[in-house]
Parts: structure tokens; sequence; C-alpha cells
């Protein structure tokens, strides 16, 4: 005699996470609202009700979706809305780091039920720090990415709506939510970024790769971006013009529709010269090349003759293969070595273990734009600076230009 088993009717659970209420039916869970709550009772004996007749599971009401959920929707979006030449850009990466501490707080609460006081505790965990969902610790970052990163969440949000996935209320409450203020908040200051001084570049210089040498000479005197000089090619560069004009393929603002020239003048298209002299659709400065020509320096200046067996000494499977073109992270992290190459070379000069200052202090290639902008507009003027800089706006010119406080100082000189 065969018998029937009875179905095991899942229970009133507690999410210690959310200090919600959930049972789990048909194969997921489902909240119920506030543990203990007479609204959360109700809503489990419904759908009890409904799984015992065998009803499908009920469609979602609006608002209903984890804010875990929510962000795993928004990356779909953005992997296909921020792309450039068919690749994500690097605005993904900001979303996922802006949406850790939000998931780490409250990833499995409802999404409608995120407010602003919620916001202000994610952002509280931003400028102390938090462990995220994985155990991993995440230190916390200066009120700049702060307001940055609250910003994006914001705009997470926003989507959301338009989506119709939380209620349409929801945005304007987290607006209300301002940003961080200098010397109003515990949040850590950094330096804004400004020029560097062309000594500390040419106190660089030797320690630098060849071609990434003249990738930051090309620079310097064109004010380009450093992506902009990372994708170089000789197809992209007219030399019928006077000066040469380089129309990079992918620029920052291309999603805009606006058009990006860079006027390449006679110090720099000495420079430049030797790189354009292959492939149109070849890139003017690849690592490929740069780790030759160092393999071929080392060779020359070795101190012991070549043995037969390191004639041709080249690994059939390398760990690490160099690639056709630098990217602009590659890019700093080579200045950033020759930096630091240049100042253990000072102190050993100096037959001090450790220096307090630096010699040569850290710089980037992006500021080698400043210092480009900030010459352009004491020698041209702004609006010069501005069109060499590619900026649709003279006010974004004016954070990449210092002012010449030399003019208020002759200004006194005379009148004061």
């Amino acid at each position: 005699m065969s018998t029937i088993r009875k179905r095991r009717v899942p229970g009133y659970c507690f999410h210690k996470a959310s200090g919600q209420a959930i049972v789990r039916l048909w194969g997921k869970f489902l909240y119920l609202g506030e543990y203990g709550s007479p609204e959360s009772y109700a809503k489990y004996a419904q759908l009890i009700a409904d799984w015992s007749n065998g009803q499908p599971e009920p469609a979602r009401p609006q608002g209903e979706i984890t804010i875990i959920e929510l962000v795993a929707a928004w990356r779909r979006h953005a992997l296909r809305h921020y792309q450039k030449d068919g690749q994500p850009t690097g605005e993904v990466c900001n979303f996922d780091h802006a949406a850790r501490p939000l998931v780490a707080l409250c990833g499995d609460e409802l999404a409608r039920n995120f407010g602003p006081l919620k916001l202000q505790t994610v952002r509280n965990m931003m400028i102390t720090g938090f462990t995220s969902r994985l155990g991993t610790p995440v230190n916390g970052v200066c009120r700049g990415q702060v307001n940055a990163r609250i910003g994006r969440i914001k705009r997470i949000f926003r989507w959301a709506e338009s989506q119709e996935l939380v209620p349409a209320s929801l945005s304007h409450a987290l607006a209300t939510v301002r940003g961080l203020q200098r010397g109003r908040t515990e949040a850590r200051e950094t330096e804004p970024i400004g020029p560097v001084n062309d000594e500390h570049v040419e106190a660089t210089l030797p320690y630098l790769p060849a071609i990434v040498a003249d990738m930051v000479r090309v620079q310097r005197l064109t004010g380009c971006r450093p992506g902009e000089i990372c994708l170089m090619r000789p197809r992209d560069v007219d030399r019928r013009a006077t000066p040469w004009q380089y129309r990079p393929a992918s620029h920052k603002t291309q999603h805009h529709g606006r058009a990006r020239v860079i006027f390449i003048g006679p110090r720099a298209q000495q420079i430049l010269l030797p790189y354009l002299l292959r492939d149109g659709d070849a890139r003017c400065f690849t690592p490929t090349e740069s780790e030759r020509k160092r393999k071929e320096h080392l060779r020359e200046h070795r101190k012991t003759p070549v043995q037969p067996s390191q004639v041709d000494r080249s690994k059939s499977r390398p760990r690490v293969r160099p690639t056709d073109r630098y990217t602009k992270d590659v890019y700093a992290r080579a200045v950033r070595r020759a930096c630091d190459a240049a100042n253990e070379k000072a102190m050993q000069d100096n037959g001090t273990a450790r220096e307090e200052k630096r010699a040569v202090p850290r710089w980037t290639p992006n500021q080698l734009r400043h210092t480009a902008a900030t010459e352009i507009r004491r020698r041209f003027g702004l609006e010069a600076a501005q069109v060499c800089l590619g900026h649709s706006a003279a006010n974004v010119t004016q954070i990449y230009a210092e002012r010449d406080s030399s003019l208020g100082l002759e200004v006194m000189r005379q009148i004061g």
C-alpha cells in the first residue's frame, strides 16, 4: 500500500540582514515586510494559500525588487550603455565601486524602502571604510570621491524610476541629500591636481623607456589627454595641414557628437616623425616595440659574451606578452616607476638611506595636460587654451590652466 507524502508548508522565517520576514516559495525567497507585523503575516497566509492551490507565482508589484537585484539590472544596462569602440568604458567600474557599500548595507532589502537616511549611512561607510559582502575590507575614500559615488547611486535610482522598478518619488527624496562640503565633514581632503614642473619631468625622462619618454614629450607639447597619445595612429595625423592635425578615432566627448582636433607643432613633429613611418593602422607607440628595444639595449651592454645557448632564449609560452598598444593605466604606471627610480638614484648619490622629501615627486601623465594648459593660457590667453585642450566651455579650461599670479604682482607694483 503506497502512502502519499504531504507537502511541507514553508515556514515564516526571519531574515537577519534586513530585519524582514521571508518565505521560500516557487523556488525563490519572497520578502513579506517587517518581521512580526500583522501585514507580514497576512501576506504570508495569502502566498501560502496560492502556493497550496497550485497557482503560479503572483506578479511582482511595482517597487518589489531588492537592492541587489536593482544593482544587477543597472549593471546589465550600464554594460550596454557605457561603451566605446565595442568595449565597456571605465564608468562601469566606477558604478561598481559606488554600489559596493550600498549592497553591503542593504543588498537584501526592498529598493522601495531605501531613503535619504540610508543613503547617508552608505555615505558614512564610504568615509570610514567597510567590509564587502565577500568579506573583503574596503578603505575609505576622499570627500570628492564620496560625492561622486553618491551621485552615481542617485543616478541608479533615477534609471530605476524610468523602468518602473521603484516608486516615482524615490529619486526626489534621495536628491535632498546634499554633497559633502570642504571643512564640514570628517572625510579626508586631497589636494587638487595641478601642473607638474618641467624640471621634474626632465629628471624622470632618463628612467623611462625610450618610447614612453617620447610619449611624454609629445603630450607635454600638445596638451592632449593620456588616452589620446596612447591611441595615436599614422592615419589619424594629417601632415598636409600646417601645423599637423591629429584627429583621434576615439576620444572622451565623442558620444556628445563633438569633434576633437589636436594641433602638433614643429617640435612635437620632430619627435613624432619616426613613429609615423609605419602602417597607417598600427599604433605609433607600442609596448611590443618598447620591449624589443629594451632587450636590444641589454644585449648591447652586457659584460659577458653571448653563449651559444643564449642566442635565442625566447619562451614559446611566456606568462606575460606585450600588447600592441599602451593603455593610460600602463602609461601612468611607467611614469610612476620612473619617478621612484629617479628618487632611488638621488638617494644613492646623496648617500642617505631615506629622504624625508622626495627629489622628484610622483606625477601622472594627466598633469602634463595641466602644464601645457597653464603655459598656453599665460602666453596666449584662456580662449587659446580652450581650443588647444578641446573644451566646449572656458570654465572647464580654467580647471586645467592655472592663473598667472605674476600679472597681479605687476599691477600692484604700479598702482599699489
